[in-house]
């Protein structure tokens, strides 16, 4: 049994998938040289590639710009307020809101900057907070 057993596993990983995943490499070492990936450690590559996934949400908030605002407007001290009292899953959904993804490029928090801009609405009561996400604009009404 367990002879057949090693074997139909040895088959479903390895023998049954083996010329998809040999035609998947050659294709992605067309575009990707393997030479170009030597450089960096498994680890780097996968934050590369993936992004980071942690992150130091009070770096997130120093590296903000404000527009019609300063950053001791209670508008934005009530913001970060909320926003450093919400669970880590949330704080994610918000990066996915501001930029499209819960990801941040390999360079890390330190190079993402957002900014947070009043779109001074005549009744910002009846408004709701909305990005631009290619410009990574948060329109927060007061």
């Amino acid at each position: 049994r367990k002879e057949y057993v090693d074997l139909y596993v040895n088959y479903k990983f390895n023998k049954s998938v083996q010329k998809p995943f040999e035609d998947f490499m050659q294709g992605f070492l067309r575009g990707c040289p393997a030479r170009n990936w030597k450089m960096f450690s498994p680890e780097e590559l996968q934050v590369l590639l993936q992004g980071h996934t942690t992150f130091d949400w009070h770096l997130l908030e120093k590296n903000v710009s404000y527009q019609q605002y300063k950053n001791f407007d209670q508008t934005i001290r009530n913001f970060w307020t909320v926003f450093h009292k919400l669970p880590e899953e949330k704080k994610k959904m918000f990066l996915v809101f501001l930029s499209g993804s819960d990801r941040i490029t390999g360079y890390g928090l330190g190079c993402f900057r957002f900014s947070i801009e009043d779109p001074q609405k005549e009744n910002p009561d009846e408004s709701s907070p909305y990005v631009s996400t290619c410009r990574l604009i948060l329109y927060l009404p007061r």
